[in-house]
Parts: structure tokens; C-alpha cells; sequence
């Protein structure tokens, strides 16, 4: 169930997932997810999450004013 519009269906999705950190942009793009039919929110299974963490941290070591990395490559 959606947190926002309380809709009950969720479909299986991907997103880009963007985090500003001192100045440096990190784009994460085709992030699987579950998104709201309705409104469109998105949601990101506890694996999905842990996964996202780890790689924003080594995006951090690098700290380059803009990393894009894909999901589906390193994943």
C-alpha cells in the first residue's frame, strides 16, 4: 500500500535515484523498484536499499563533482 495516497497496487518499476552530497551529485540510474499506480511514488525493497547505500559510499570516496552510475551493471 502506497504511504501517500494509500492506493493498494504497486507495479514492479525503475527509477533513478539522485543524492546531492557537499556539492557533488550522484545519479544512480535504473534503480528497481515498486511504484505507485496512482500517484507514482517509489519504493525500494530493503536489498534494493542496502545496495544503493553501498554504492553512494563509493561515490563519496571518489568525490567527483558528478558520478552516474547504472544499477544494472553493477548490481
Amino acid at each position: 500500500m502506497c504511504m501517500f495516497c494509500k492506493c493498494d497496487t504497486l507495479k514492479p518499476s525503475f527509477t533513478t535515484h539522485v543524492v546531492n552530497y557537499q556539492n557533488c551529485i550522484i545519479v544512480i540510474k535504473n534503480v528497481p523498484c515498486e511504484e505507485c499506480e496512482q500517484c507514482g511514488a517509489k519504493y525500494y525493497t530493503d536489498e534494493v536499499a542496502q545496495q544503493l547505500e553501498t554504492m553512494v559510499n563509493t561515490a563519496k570516496k571518489l568525490m567527483q563533482e558528478v558520478a552516474v552510475i547504472d544499477y544494472s551493471k553493477v548490481a
